[in-house]
């Protein structure tokens, strides 16, 4: 990775024109925003492979039936690193963040079937010697993330006439339950598309076909269906360092039942929130937030959040380094590219 590149304005409105639409041509984001077809492949390469962003595939099991779990571990002093570093290599973790020293671990699972849950949350984990306490959550309400997460920081940076020109007629996200049983069943043919799309989200239809054995327009008639009923949805991970966003932390807050909703709602319109999920357990709502110092996090925790109505306490626990962010391992700060899939 080279230490000189930085991210230029014209780079910031790529990625705002790859949220809006994750696998529109390079021709089709060049026309929007003004630039040449080779400016934007030339930029775009140049962030992937600089580790700031990755368009990547997203299964959602929730629309297969699968509850999903959030999950706090205290580990024993120097064990949280490598515990952190097996759940990340797992496929059903999407999310892993060190924290409170490092001697927390963050974690959310996306298991596609209860006995793979049971083999993480009832054996694996327990049996850990470094694992002194395990707490899961489930998640029973998502206000904000996945395809949703626009990164309303980035809001204002193309103007809604160029965000028209790529096909925006508003955020996508919809808040809805978390399990959200379509009776969609994925094939083995379904598998090797959304496999293909988790290393590369923007792999070309060809490519798809390719990988799955089957045409171009059998597979895209598929992947709408599948996205249709939000099975997948196509997310554009952003290493939020390499945008001057340094302070990331994990917000625990214990809300009235009666205000639950609003709440988590009020969360998904605020610029610094990348995550909002009504959960089980002490605190009933979970969120993510980047901002760019620890200042700027105070402010907006003790200003915004602090004054929300029916708040009734909140544990702000500073995230001290991401392992993984939906499905993508991190190298430092920075996106990793990978493994090329066999």
């Amino acid at each position: 990775m080279s230490e000189s590149f930085a991210v230029r304005p014209d780079d910031v409105r790529i990625i705002r024109a790859l949220q809006i639409a994750p696998r529109a041509s390079f021709a089709s984001i060049a026309g929007a925003l003004g630039l040449t077809e080779g400016t934007v492949t030339r930029r775009y390469r140049r962030l992937r492979t600089d580790g700031v962003i990755r368009v990547a595939g997203v299964v959602n099991p929730g629309a297969l039936g699968q509850s999903r779990w959030l999950v706090r571990i205290r580990c024993r002093p120097g064990s949280a690193a490598a515990i952190a570093g097996a759940l990340a290599k797992r496929n059903d973790v999407n999310w892993v963040a060190l924290g409170a020293a490092g001697c927390e671990i963050t974690c959310a699972t996306q298991s596609r079937s209860e006995a793979q849950r049971e083999d993480l949350l009832g054996q694996k984990l327990p049996r850990t010697a470094a694992v002194l306490d395990i707490n899961a959550f489930a998640m029973l309400r998502q206000f904000m993330g996945g395809r949703g997460h626009y990164w309303a920081a980035l809001h204002g940076v193309l103007t809604p006439e160029q965000e028209a020109m790529l096909g925006s007629d508003g955020p996508p996200f919809t808040e809805s339950p978390v399990v959200t049983d379509t009776s969609v069943y994925l094939t083995a043919e379904d598998e090797k598309v959304l496999g293909t799309l988790a290393t590369d989200g923007r792999a070309s239809l060809v490519d798809l076909a390719t990988a799955a054995d089957s045409t171009p327009g059998r597979v895209s008639r598929r992947l709408d269906v599948l996205l249709l009923k939000r099975v997948i949805h196509l997310d554009v991970e952003i290493a939020p360092a390499a945008l001057g966003y340094h302070a990331r932390a994990n917000l625990w807050l214990r809300v009235h039942p009666s205000e639950v909703k609003n709440v988590g709602r009020a969360l998904a319109r605020e610029p610094e929130i990348a995550f909002a999920a009504a959960i089980s357990g002490p605190y009933n709502i979970h969120a993510v937030a980047h901002c760019r110092d620890l200042d700027e996090l105070f402010e907006f925790t003790s200003d915004r959040i602090g004054s929300l109505p029916g708040l009734q306490s909140m544990e702000i626990s500073p995230v001290q380094r991401h392992v993984k962010q939906a499905g993508t391992l991190l190298s430092g700060d920075r996106l990793a590219e990978p493994p090329t899939r066999a």
